[in-house]
Order: C-alpha cells, then sequence, then structure tokens
C-alpha cells in the first residue's frame, strides 16, 4: 500500500514538474533576448523556488514569516500556473504561426508573450475580486413534518471558509456582515473551517472573531478533510467550543420542535481517525422519523444512503464547484452533485461552493 502511494505521489509530482517546465521555458523565452548573455541558472532558481514555494512553505522548510510567505506566494502561483498551462498552448501556437509568416521575434516572442502576461492577469485581478465578494444563495424547503408548532426555520450555512494564512480575520468580517442580514434562526459550518495547520487560527485570533456568529438555536460545525490533515483535531474542537460553535462528530442534537440536526464525521476520518466514522443509517437508525431531520456530511457523496436513511436535508461543501474555470467540469463529473440544489428520492440536498478558498484566494 505504501509503495503505491509513493509511486502515485512520484507520477503526480514528475507531471506537476514537467508542466512547470514548460511554463518556465515560455518565461524564458519572453525575459531573456536572444542577444543576452546572462546564464539561464539565474533564471531557473528563482522559478523553481517560486514553483515549489507552496510545498516548501507548507512543509515548514523555513521558519516563522519566511515559510508563511512562501506558502501565501504558492497559493497564488497555483492559479498562474493554471491558467499559463491552459493559455500557453495557444499562445504558442500564434508566435508559431507568425514566425512562419516572417515576423520579428519582438512580434511572436515579445507581442505573444505581453499578451499572455495581461491576459493572466486580468483573470488573477478578476478572480480576486470574485474570491473576497461571496454571493448568498436562497433556497426554500418544504418538509413534510412537524415540528411542534413551528412553522418555518432559517439556516444560514457557510462551508469551507478555509482560515488560515491567506483566509482570516478580514472575511470573516464579510461572513458575520452576511450572516446579519439573514437573521437565522440557526447556523451551521459544514467543515473546512480552518485551511490546514492551526498556527494561524490560533495565532491571529480566529475564534474570537467567530465568537460574533449567534443565532437563536446555536452553531454548529463539523469536521472537513482540511481539519484532518493539519492534525489538531481536538485543539480545534475545543476552541470552536470555547466560542460557542459545537462541532459534531457522528453526533446529534435536537434543537426546540424536535428538529434533529446530525453532523458526521468526514469521509477522511475512514482513513485519518483511528475509530473511522459510523455509517449514515447507523447514525440516524435510533431518530424520530416525524421530525425534521438536518444532516451535515462535508463531502457530498452517498446521497442515496442518507436519503434511504431517513434525512430530509443534506447539507455539504467541499467541491469548490472547482473555484475556477475549467474545473468545474471536473467537479460536475466527480460528483452527483458539485454545487446548487437537488431532490434525491425524498431528501433535499445543498452542496455550497465555499465561502472561502483554498490555494488561491481567486474565483472565476
Amino acid at each position: 500500500m505504501k509503495l503505491r502511494a509513493v509511486l502515485t505521489f512520484t507520477i503526480i509530482f514528475a507531471f506537476f514538474a514537467a508542466l512547470n517546465f514548460y511554463v518556465g521555458w515560455n518565461g524564458l523565452l519572453f525575459v531573456r533576448p536572444s542577444s543576452a548573455k546572462w546564464h539561464p541558472v539565474l533564471y531557473w532558481i528563482p522559478f523553481w523556488i517560486l514553483a515549489f514555494s507552496y510545498l516548501i512553505g507548507r512543509a515548514k522548510m523555513l521558519p516563522g514569516p519566511a515559510g508563511r510567505l512562501l506558502k501565501v506566494i504558492g497559493s497564488y502561483y497555483f492559479a498562474l500556473f493554471e491558467f499559463a498551462v491552459l493559455i500557453l498552448p495557444l499562445a504558442d501556437l500564434a508566435g508559431w504561426l507568425l514566425k512562419r509568416s516572417g515576423a520579428e521575434r519582438e512580434v511572436y516572442v515579445g507581442g505573444v508573450g505581453t499578451a499572455v502576461l495581461l491576459l493572466i492577469a486580468a483573470l488573477m485581478v478578476w478572480g480576486s475580486r470574485n474570491a473576497w465578494s461571496p454571493v448568498v444563495r436562497t433556497y426554500h424547503i418544504a418538509l413534510p413534518k412537524s415540528a411542534d408548532g413551528r412553522k418555518s426555520l432559517r439556516i444560514a450555512v457557510a462551508s469551507d471558509i478555509h482560515l488560515g494564512n491567506v483566509v482570516g480575520n478580514r472575511h470573516i468580517a464579510r461572513l458575520l456582515e452576511k450572516v446579519k442580514v439573514i437573521n437565522p434562526d440557526l447556523i451551521l459550518l459544514p467543515g473546512d473551517v480552518i485551511d490546514d495547520s492551526i498556527e494561524p487560527f490560533v495565532r491571529n485570533r480566529m475564534a474570537d472573531s467567530l465568537a460574533a456568529l449567534r443565532a437563536p438555536l446555536g452553531v454548529y460545525a463539523v469536521l472537513g478533510n482540511h481539519e484532518y490533515y493539519g492534525g489538531h483535531i481536538k485543539e480545534y474542537v475545543r476552541r470552536m467550543a470555547d466560542v460557542g460553535i459545537r462541532v459534531l462528530r457522528d453526533e446529534t442534537v435536537v434543537l426546540q420542535g424536535g428538529i434533529q440536526i446530525v453532523g458526521r464525521k468526514d469521509k477522511a476520518a475512514e482513513s485519518m481517525d483511528q475509530i473511522g466514522r459510523m455509517p449514515v443509517a447507523e447514525l440516524l437508525s435510533g431518530l424520530a422519523k416525524d421530525k425534521p431531520i438536518i444532516v451535515l456530511d462535508h463531502q457530498p457523496y452517498a446521497f442515496a444512503a442518507a436519503a434511504e436513511a431517513g434525512a430530509d436535508i443534506l447539507l455539504c461543501g467541499h467541491t469548490h464547484r472547482g473555484q475556477f474555470a475549467p474545473n468545474h467540469w471536473i467537479t460536475r463529473r466527480l460528483f452527483e452533485l458539485d454545487w446548487g440544489c437537488m431532490r434525491k428520492d425524498g431528501m433535499h440536498v445543498v452542496v455550497s461552493s465555499g465561502f472561502g478558498t483554498w490555494g488561491p484566494p481567486i474565483r472565476l
């Protein structure tokens, strides 16, 4: 099993390195005049540091602020890299055609290269604006069940906030503004509240900012895969509890009117938690089926199993809907629903594209 994992990682790493070499080679053509006397190593060393800056920062190869800075730079590079990989083949084709037609090097290298840079810059600026301007979607769902006289329930749901070195207290302030407008009875956070490492969450006192999230029926969260990646589950759960947010780990709470909120451990628990996670059928087996059952499960899988177990509403996140195009073409095929609302038998499924961002704060 370990050998297979190592082999998979090696293949992915080699593929990523090869694509980066392609991007770097194009960059070298653009920045190095034909008469340049300087050695290419002066270009390649900074380029490879940039290409692997996220991994260097994530592995804490540099201490303190330097490592955090590399991680932030690397986050932005992920978006720049993907845009470059998509655009450069067309740019290379255009340059080759211009060269074949007899154009000067300044035209087919300088002109095309400048156009590529301007296009990527425009995508980065547009995507950054979108990332910091979250959109609220409203879904009206009717359940044929009683809640001891309660006629309606307004729920604010925010998944995938990804608090860390990039997304922080300013974005929490945006969340608080949105929630205030919604004026919910209940607030639910379906996983990936933190990005991975708990260190920036603690250092910047983000839990104190989240403490302002308040609703009459409470605030509940579940774990996402990134909380597991960070490896500080107990500390995270404790800090959230300290500010009034209960993290449900294969647990159920019964609210006023008999409304049942079920929080599942993330799918990552199947391999990263010593006791795994409970099957949804077992988790819902003892609940009152004549009362509303709302399930939080970070990753949108196994809708049929949740519906069969008796869930009325399933709330998920995780996908980010690819975060920026054309990644949504991939998530659309990976998941039964990668964003939006649907019916699965008698159950309503809502999948959020996330309030925050993973990696680059870019949304397209």
